[in-house]
């Protein structure tokens, strides 16, 4: 099976939708569980099992969901719309997004030898890291959320979209029926009142406007898909092209980071979602330094912790995702990250 495989669009209504095979097992519910906990109020939602939201893409609109197959071993992507017509454009960033090329065995084998990750790994061999389909969005939610809680994140990105953002007009679907803020408009908003510090605020400006002129890049483009629908790698097997693979997202890493009021927790956070680093290690996630503790009291800083952690390499944004999805079993909702 391809990687892609596109239907014919329907004759009364530009649609079209392709599927986006992966490696079993894939954990949909724990995705979408993560997905909905996060979605930015008027511009994502998650329904009856799909993922929606309404897409631009070169100049042209409509409305995308992401459904798991109800047999087959794949994702089904639908777009609907006169974006349609860039379905096989829209492959790749979405194959991104939903982490379908991950390689569950791999995962599982490394991280099951750990004492403290094996049993999280049985009960959810098929869990991926959750991607977004905008860097830009995703900075924006964690920044944002610096040190709030998800609900509390979530709720003042959605204030945010309804100020800085633009309605859809005639859109069908009332949830997804807002574009989200561009660089330029939020960075030029009137943000009184938000319900953010001033400081984060002008965190959230500063970077806007770094966005907006083009000093700072957010975007990291997927490898591309060859004409059978297969990704191609992104670089060669040789240390040379791996070692450029790196110096890209340290680039990337070291421009955010040199923005006032952005940390190492949101570079990390960025790189593991949005660059698709699988070895992004946000280290001073509240949740994960306190499972961590929980279960070595001597390991209570980030410092102190990182010998353990690195033990999780080059997998360890998985280890992330296991030890939130551990919470976030728990508690019965979503939290961490």
């Amino acid at each position: 099976m391809s990687a892609v495989q596109q239907s014919i669009p329907s004759s009364d209504a530009a649609s079209t939708t392709f599927e986006l095979p992966f490696r079993a097992p894939y954990d949909w519910p724990r995705m979408l569980r993560f997905l909905a906990g996060r979605a930015t109020p008027g511009v994502e939602a998650v329904e009856d099992g799909a993922w929606l939201r309404a897409i631009d893409f070169n100049g042209a609109s409509g409305t995308l969901a992401v459904r798991r197959h109800a047999r087959k071993h794949c994702l089904v992507a639908q777009i609907d719309g006169p974006v349609s017509v860039h379905a096989h454009a829209l492959a790749a960033p979405l194959a991104r997004q939903f982490d379908v090329h991950a390689d569950p065995a791999a995962v599982g084998a490394s991280l099951g030898v750990d004492p403290w990750l094996a049993p999280l790994v049985a009960a959810a061999p098929g869990l991926r890291v959750p991607g977004a389909w905008s860097g830009f969005e995703l900075v924006v939610r964690a920044i944002v959320g610096q040190q709030v809680s998800v609900k509390a994140a979530t709720t003042i990105v959605g204030r945010l979209v309804e100020r800085v953002g633009r309605p859809i007009e005639g859109h069908a679907h009332a949830r997804t029926a807002w574009r989200f803020p561009t660089p330029a408009a939020l960075a030029a908003a009137d943000l009184a009142g938000i319900g953010m510090p001033g400081k984060r605020v002008a965190a959230l400006q500063g970077f806007a406007a770094a966005v907006a002129s083009g000093a700072v890049a957010v975007e990291r483009a997927p490898a591309p898909l060859d004409v059978s629908g297969k990704r191609r790698r992104r670089v060669d097997a040789t240390d040379t092209d791996a070692a450029t693979e790196r110096a890209t997202l340290d680039t990337m890493r070291a421009g955010l980071l040199a923005l006032p009021g952005i940390g190492p927790w949101t570079v990390e956070y960025v790189a593991m979602r949005a660059w698709r680093d699988a070895d992004a290690w946000p280290a001073t996630d509240l949740v994960l330094m306190q499972t961590i503790a929980a279960r070595d009291p001597n390991l209570v800083r980030a410092t102190q912790q990182r010998a353990r952690t690195d033990a999780w390499r080059p997998w360890r944004a998985y280890a992330a995702m296991h030890l939130w999805n551990e919470i976030a079993d728990r508690a019965g909702a979503a939290r961490g990250g």
